[in-house]
């Protein structure tokens, strides 16, 4: 087999050092070939011991582990070899994935940046704050009281405006012209006395309006003592008893 050279810095560690071996000579991580490697290992040793023997310690560990694994696999009974090798494995599966990790993380970093695509995360829906039972009844009163200033106003409160009877001014100027045509004068207030609302009441102001305006009644006298008397005129129609 030919013989490997190594730079003393280019391995992190005996891991670093056994994984490139593997790769080297296309061997499976699952079924390493110590007697293989061992060698290969223990020249990179003694060169780093040469150079280095304060850093060689780690190294040596892992070459009496290798040690030991050989020689327990040359027992008639090698179940002991194959738990070790199937631990060594392991370890090196798992550094060679935080290799291939440090190596995807370092193309996306630098020293005052790092960068990543965002991540899918699957939102969780579920309410996970705890309350007591008086805090929940308050909000949901006042969530309630929310809703209904939010509804339409009930029918009750258009009452007044949309169900209120709508009284004509003619009406009430014949009423008024009725009550007068006796040629007496009456009091200005007895006229309102028939109103039985507030929109009689309005139509019959503007009523008495209407015929001091077209010069029919005439407003006599001040105060609670006014009266009201009709003009007449010549060739002046009788009132109707009609509407």
């Amino acid at each position: 087999m030919e013989k490997l050279s190594y730079k003393l810095d280019t391995f992190e560690g005996p891991l670093d050092l056994l994984l490139h071996l593997i790769e080297k000579n296309k061997m499976s991580i699952y079924d390493i070939m110590i007697s293989e490697l061992l060698d290969q290992y223990m020249d990179h040793v003694k060169m780093l011991q040469e150079s280095d023997p304060d850093g060689a310690g780690e190294f040596l560990d892992m070459a009496s582990r290798l040690i030991m694994i050989k020689s327990a696999s040359l027992l008639p009974r090698h179940e002991e070899a194959d738990e070790m090798k199937k631990e060594l494995s392991g370890q090196l599966i798992e550094y060679k994935k935080c290799k291939q990790i440090a190596k995807l993380l370092s193309e996306g970093m630098c020293f005052d940046f790092y960068g990543r695509e965002p991540e899918k995360i699957k939102a969780d829906m579920r309410y996970k704050r705890r309350h007591e039972p008086s805090y929940l009844i308050d909000r949901y009163l006042a969530a309630v009281g929310r809703g209904r200033a939010k509804l339409p106003p009930p029918e009750e409160a258009f009452s007044g405006i949309v169900k209120r009877r709508i009284v004509s001014v003619s009406s009430k100027i014949v009423g008024v012209m009725r009550k007068l045509w006796s040629g007496k004068s009456v009091k200005y207030e007895s006229i309102y006395d028939d109103a039985a609302d507030r929109s009689e009441l309005v139509a019959t102001f503007l009523a008495v309006l209407e015929l001091i305006k077209g010069k029919r009644v005439r407003v006599s006298g001040e105060g609670s003592e006014q009266t009201l008397v009709m003009i007449k005129s010549a060739g002046a129609e009788e009132v109707p008893d009609g509407g």
